[in-house]
Order: C-alpha cells, then structure tokens, then sequence
C-alpha cells in the first residue's frame, strides 16, 4: 500500500481531530443538511456564541465547513467532498484490519485442526 504524503496526512490530522468532538459532529451533520447561520447554530447548544464560533472555525480550518458572509451573519454550509477525500484512507485502514482478523481466522483453525502435541493425559490414583 502506498503512503499517504504530508499534506494528506495534516489534512487527516485536522479532519479526524474536528471530528473527535460530539458538539462538531453535530454541528457538521446540520450544515451538511442544509446552510444555517452561525448565531442559528449557537441557539442549538447549551454554550455561548463564541464557544460555537470556535467549534465552526475547528471545522472550516479542517475543510468540513465553508462560511461566507451575507449581511452581518455568517452563513456555514457543509463540505460533502472533505467528507469523501477521506474515504480511500478509511479504506485502507479497514483493509489492514480485515487482513488481521483474517489471518486471526488461520491462526484459530489451524490450532484447531493441529495434532495434540502433548498426547493424551492421563490421570493417577
């Protein structure tokens, strides 16, 4: 399998770090579904404004959001192709854990099928 290179890596880096808290999954899932403003967002969460501010900067810099401005809002909207420049790295790693569990697999028939080393034991009086 070929390597990933630096730039894909950081870009993994920040994806799966901006995904690694539930507050920015769930703001990630609503602008994927539709675009929602900033101060629309922060009326869904027990946080202030700011907090959520943060979170969507988390979520650009990883290239999951995009915000533009209209007015005085800004307006977030979700990245579905961020979302599948990751999927050959899943695909890899997945691959990797289905060649381990399938050599566990070996492992568990051929000791199941193997010749009793130790012969029988028997038990004294």
């Amino acid at each position: 399998m070929a390597r990933a290179s630096d730039e894909d890596e950081k870009r993994a880096d920040a994806f799966f770090h901006a995904l690694a808290d539930s507050t920015r999954r769930d703001i990630l899932r609503r602008v994927l579904a539709g675009e929602h403003s900033v101060s629309a967002l922060a009326r869904n969460y027990d946080m202030s404004f700011a907090a959520v501010q943060k979170h969507v900067a988390v979520l650009e810099r990883a290239g999951l959001v995009s915000k533009r401005r209209s007015g005085r809002e800004s307006l977030a909207t979700g990245e579905v192709e961020a979302l599948r420049s990751v999927a050959p790295m899943l695909s890899e790693l997945e691959a990797v854990w289905r060649g381990r569990i399938g050599r566990l697999d070996d492992l568990l028939v051929e000791s199941a099928t193997a010749p009793d080393v130790a012969g029988p034991t028997t038990e004294k009086e």
